[in-house]
């Protein structure tokens, strides 16, 4: 395992049993979120980084019964936290890592990943391997439940011009993955990407 998986396992570990009531009132933003990937009845999704699995349910209502929702996290102990809270009814869990999904090439209609592409360790291969399981036309959302300013400030810290969700530098990161941003909005109330798998 490579310093980065370890750091992001430590990190997300320590704060799996605690995470959802660190964080109680996100739900309609996940809701909202899920809704603006346009899933359909049947459809096919992953949630990358999943973590406690707070975009499962809304992600299962999109694709109903007949569709198919995978939530992947690097980090064992956010999965179990996923279990613990009862979403694991609403899609399959795996341990993967990002960089190298056990997913076949084109097998899914979308991506769904709520603050993944901070913790990425090489965001345009992590980028490129998300744009290889979804088919073509199909869509990525980058979600935060709250804004790049607003999530600085949370931390103590200021938003610096290298801060990979900023548009400039986000636009040109996607289209060289294989993907083409659609949307972007960074308000103090979310934080949320959309783009399209290249074809």
């Amino acid at each position: 395992m490579s310093d980065d998986h370890t750091h992001v396992q430590e990190f997300f570990g320590a704060r799996a049993a605690d995470w959802d009531s660190r964080f109680p009132d996100d739900g309609p933003a996940y809701a909202d979120a899920v809704a603006a990937l346009g899933l359909r009845e049947g459809g096919r999704v992953l949630d990358a980084g999943c973590g406690t699995g707070r975009a499962l349910p809304p992600l299962r209502a999109a694709v109903g019964a007949s569709g198919v929702v995978v939530g992947a996290d690097l980090t064992p102990a956010m999965l179990q936290a996923a279990v613990r809270a009862g979403r694991d009814g609403d899609g399959r869990l795996l341990v993967a890592d990002v960089a190298a999904l056990p997913l076949r090439t084109g097998s899914l209609d979308a991506v769904f990943a709520a603050g993944l592409i901070a913790h990425l360790p090489h965001p345009a291969e992590n980028l490129r391997e998300l744009a290889r399981v979804v088919r073509p036309g199909g869509v990525l959302a980058l979600f935060h439940p709250i804004g790049r300013a607003a999530l600085a400030a949370r931390q103590g810290r200021q938003i610096t011009p290298d801060d990979l969700r900023a548009e400039p530098n986000l636009r040109p990161l996607l289209a060289g993955s294989g993907w083409r941003m659609t949307s972007y909005v960074d308000e103090d109330t979310r934080f949320l990407a959309l783009a399209a798998r290249a074809r």
